[in-house]
């Protein structure tokens, strides 16, 4: 794929999950428009904001973040989330607290939701 994001000025952050993801090309913009969808379902009554300049879905807390990128999503929900999907998440690159989706793969969206639905539960607790 080509950019994926169109080139913003330093600090020029977006207001909106809209905004956001009017940066993008088309495509990029259809997968992350999916896993913006996928994470509402899982977590209706989340708060839905910017913050470090990325989506993010806040409850008590921050539940996930996700970010577009030139060869992948980028998704955030923790160092929790990321360690108890361990064995689902073999086959993306991870890290601690995230996980890559390359454009080249099919989006795992029940994947995505149920690290959603693990990040609600654990905020639920708190």
């Amino acid at each position: 794929m080509k950019k994926a994001a169109k080139r913003a000025k330093a600090g020029d952050s977006p207001a909106t999950v809209e905004a956001y993801l009017e940066r993008f090309p088309t495509a990029v913009r259809k997968r992350l428009s999916q896993v913006r969808q996928t994470i509402q379902k899982a977590a209706p009554k989340t708060l839905e904001k910017i913050a470090y300049q990325m989506p993010a879905y806040q409850g008590r807390r921050i539940l996930v973040y996700f970010a577009g990128y030139a060869h992948h999503i980028g998704f955030y929900p923790g160092a929790a989330a990321i360690a108890a999907f361990e064995r689902e998440l073999e086959a993306f690159v991870h890290a601690k607290g995230s996980v890559q989706f390359p454009h080249t793969k099919p989006l795992p969206l029940p994947l995505i939701r149920r690290l959603v639905a693990y990040r609600v539960a654990e905020d639920s607790k708190s």
